[in-house]
């Protein structure tokens, strides 16, 4: 078996030849006979993935099978056609021995237990992190799939995350293709800790218990990290799920973060179409926030999107979005609600405080979506009309404090610490 790490020149991409080899040589004869599951993305995710679809296949042609499944989290279920298009495979097909499928977290019955996460663990893991609020033991559930194939491969770019400080890596796994305890925990974890201290660092409390949680998985993982920047690959890591997620992180840490000398006093963040919801396009808030200044406003410009979430979306319009105190300090009345919902909310509206029972969110958060001004007040955010937004307005204006950012929700912005 041979670890690759291939990385293009800055400002440069891999050719296709360069991607094929990389693939061959790190996959080819790797599970020869073995069937093997592999997790990759789903749409909410930039990676050229019907290319690297055709060399993986190609390289792991003398697997016993290949079985994709769609590391959703708790995202939408794609299609049986949208599975096809994902990977590029709607007019030839998928090739024999392939299949593709959804991970079906809202099942009950694809999961199963694999072992324990201690309250005492996480404790240790979170460190001065720890809030009461994260519960007692956690029993961790997976796609039963883990248990049913001879090899894991997980297949899925790396940049700035706001739960878990870089993604990718074990991250396909947990919450992947994990249990809701899990992904309540978790996020959590990072809602304490708040984007603007998790974002775009490298060792935080949650990779930690990822890979704690990692560690009980019984079937072998392999990981294929990708770095990926104008949709084309940059970067290719193959081996041990934790090394080679570590050289993809600090290549994205060199690829994927924009340092500025100061914060901007307003930010118009435009979420591209393949965020449908606010659920996914509150990464054009979080990727922005560390270079947004206290008292600024940032704009979310989706003039697309026309609900908060395809699936927690009753549960969301019930809290609205709050700054973290705001939870914490009314405790009693939030403590039914799952924490990952509460932790989004955390993470769209950004850091504030929460005092004499009122809210002082550190910036203003609008939402300029085909959402009505009613519903969108609803939930706690400011609105604004999108078609009274002229992008031009904001461009090239970066000395007078303003920023516009044509496709956000990867490239994470962040000013630059002083000497």
């Amino acid at each position: 078996m041979t670890d690759i790490a291939l990385k293009a020149p800055a400002g440069t991409i891999l050719t296709d030849e360069q991607v094929r080899t990389a693939f061959h040589e790190g996959l080819a004869g790797r599970f020869a006979g073995r069937r093997v599951l592999v997790l990759i993305p789903d749409a909410t995710r930039s990676v050229p993935l019907p290319q690297v679809f055709r060399h993986v296949t190609a390289a792991m042609r003398d697997a016993a099978s290949l079985t994709f499944v769609s590391a959703l989290g708790t995202h939408a279920p794609l299609s049986d056609e949208e599975l096809l298009s994902l990977v590029g495979a709607s007019d030839t097909g998928l090739p024999a021995g392939v299949s593709i499928r959804n991970h079906e977290w809202y099942d009950p019955d694809t999961l199963v237990s694999i072992g324990t996460l201690s309250r005492s663990t996480i404790r240790r893991l979170a460190g001065e992190r720890w809030h009461e609020t994260l519960g007692g033991d956690v029993d961790v559930l997976i796609n039963r799939a883990v248990l049913e194939h001879d090899d894991i491969l997980i297949l899925g770019p790396t940049f700035p995350h706001e739960v878990v400080g870089f993604s990718g890596g074990a991250k396909y796994l947990f919450p992947g293709i994990s249990g809701q305890d899990m992904i309540n925990v978790t996020h959590w974890l990072g809602a304490l800790a708040g984007v603007r201290r998790t974002i775009g660092i490298k060792d935080t409390p949650v990779r930690a218990m990822i890979h704690a949680a990692t560690e009980l998985v019984p079937t072998p993982v392999t990981l294929a990290a990708l770095v990926v920047e104008q949709g084309e690959l940059s970067g290719v890591f193959i081996g041990d799920h934790i090394s080679a997620w570590e050289q993809a992180a600090d290549l994205s840490a060199e690829r994927h973060i924009v340092w500025v000398d100061k914060p901007f006093r307003r930010i118009l963040s435009v979420a591209p179409p393949m965020y449908s919801d606010l659920w996914t396009a509150g990464k054009a808030m979080y990727k922005l926030e560390p270079a947004l200044a206290e008292g600024g406003e940032l704009i979310i410009h989706a003039p697309h999107l026309s609900e908060v979430s395809v699936v927690h979306g009753e549960q969301i319009k019930a809290i609205g979005y709050h700054v973290l105190p705001y939870f914490l300090e009314q405790w009693d009345r939030f403590r039914d609600v799952p924490l990952g919902i509460l932790a989004h909310s955390t993470h769209v509206r950004g850091d504030g405080r929460f005092e004499n029972g009122v809210e002082l969110p550190r910036a203003a958060v609008t939402l300029s979506s085909r959402m009505s001004q009613a519903e969108t007040e609803e939930i706690a955010l400011s609105w604004r009309d999108p078609a009274d937004i002229a992008p031009s307005e904001f461009m090239n204006r970066e000395d007078d404090g303003i920023l516009y950012v044509p496709k956000a929700g990867e490239i994470l912005y962040r000013v630059r610490e002083k000497a």
